[in-house]
């Protein structure tokens, strides 16, 4: 038994040359860097145009060419560009997930924002969890809407009312 994976239509063929190395998953391309006389690697996530990370090579023996991708090299690459996509991922999340926590007449909320990006437009709703978690109330605004301490208060105090 080997644990090698099956080819599917899906899954490109892995590639293991001094300048193109690819697992199905990511591919590393050492490309000339168009800023100086140095070399350059491109780290491309299957399906995707652009690459997630593009850096610095290191050149050969000869001082002219790369050095050849190995499999030691590809690994450190994949690692790195797959945390590159991931702190991209937390960063997005945390741009369009926001609450604060706030008090009104003893009462202690939770109040987030949360904003769905879609190429047709983005939605956003505003909710409100009470101190067990239970939610209080849950309304539509714009994705424009900033929340802030003020404008959360501001929501509770209006009975819950949809902000404008």
């Amino acid at each position: 038994m080997t644990d090698a994976i099956p080819d599917t239509p899906d899954t490109p063929a892995p590639v293991q040359e001094p300048r193109l190395w690819s697992d199905g998953r990511w591919t590393a391309r050492v490309i000339k860097n168009e800023d100086d006389d140095g070399w350059a690697v491109a780290m491309t996530l299957q399906g995707e145009a652009e690459p997630a990370l593009v850096g610095p090579w290191t050149m050969g023996r000869d001082k002219k060419n790369p050095k050849p991708l190995d499999v030691s090299a590809f690994n450190t690459l994949v690692k790195t560009a797959s945390e590159v996509l991931r702190r991209h991922e937390q960063q997005l999340h945390a741009q369009l997930n926001k609450n604060v926590t706030v008090t009104v007449q003893g009462q202690c909320l939770r109040v987030a924002l949360a904003i769905v990006p879609d190429e047709e437009g983005a939605t956003a709703t505003l909710h409100a969890q009470d101190e067990y978690g239970e939610e209080v109330a849950r309304v539509p605004v714009s994705p424009g809407f900033k929340l802030t301490v003020a404008s959360a208060e501001a929501w509770v105090v209006s009975g819950f009312e949809r902000p404008r």
